[in-house]
């Protein structure tokens, strides 16, 4: 039987692996096999990265909302529990935008809400 080095599949899959760790330093760029672990572990931080940075946003906008909240005199808590209350349904990007951006409009939901 001959023997099977696999070639062309082999060298494809060696060449999206090198290709994905181009500008790694030294041979963690260019060595196949440091290349592989290095990639994998680039792919499972990007993976945490992106729970990460949606955590971090929805973070961001409660801390905008609050200190909008703080402005109209009541806290962060207060407030979302006011709008549930009251129905309406703002959910946090629009409302820390708002809060950014629009702070008399806040002012006037945080007024409905503590009124």
């Amino acid at each position: 039987m001959p023997r099977v080095k696999g070639g062309f599949k082999t060298h494809r899959r060696h060449h999206r692996i090198l290709r994905a760790a181009r500008g790694y330093f030294l041979g963690r760029g260019k060595l196949w096999r440091t290349a592989v672990i290095q990639v994998r572990r680039a792919w499972a931080s990007a993976f945490k990265g992106r729970k990460q940075r949606k955590r971090d946003i929805r973070r961001l906008w409660i801390t905008r909302i609050n200190a909008g909240a703080h402005i109209s005199g009541m806290n962060y808590s207060n407030l979302i529990h006011g709008l549930k209350d009251k129905s309406i349904e703002l959910n946090r990007k629009m409302l820390a935008e708002l809060a950014a951006n629009e702070p008399s409009v806040f002012a006037h939901i945080a007024k409905m809400v503590k009124g």
